[in-house]
């Protein structure tokens, strides 16, 4: 599944043109778009320490996955594989220090 990217006016309110939007596009399978989505809405609810990231906060994933629309039945089914792209991403910030 994708979604459109910004419009115009989108990135110009915050300083932006076409230019500085990576021409790199992905493919995220419907059956994980769910969580991609919850994923991305967390992206500023890590947990850190002193080394960084050591993970998503929890406590918050319920209320994220509200505003999304989502019911607490899918958002139970979402999480494991939430915790995949987390434990990825980890991996990832790891290896850029």
């Amino acid at each position: 599944m994708s979604e459109a990217g910004p419009s115009d006016s989108d990135l110009a309110a915050f300083g932006l043109t076409r230019a500085d939007v990576p021409d790199e596009e992905f493919d995220v399978f419907p059956d994980v778009w769910p969580a991609f989505l919850a994923f991305n809405a967390m992206s500023t609810q890590w947990r850190t320490g002193f080394g960084g990231a050591v993970g998503l906060d929890y406590g918050v994933i319920r209320d994220v996955t509200a505003f999304l629309g989502f019911t607490k039945k899918q958002t139970a089914r979402l999480f494991p594989d939430l915790r995949v792209m987390e434990a990825e991403a980890l991996l990832v910030m790891s290896e850029s220090k």
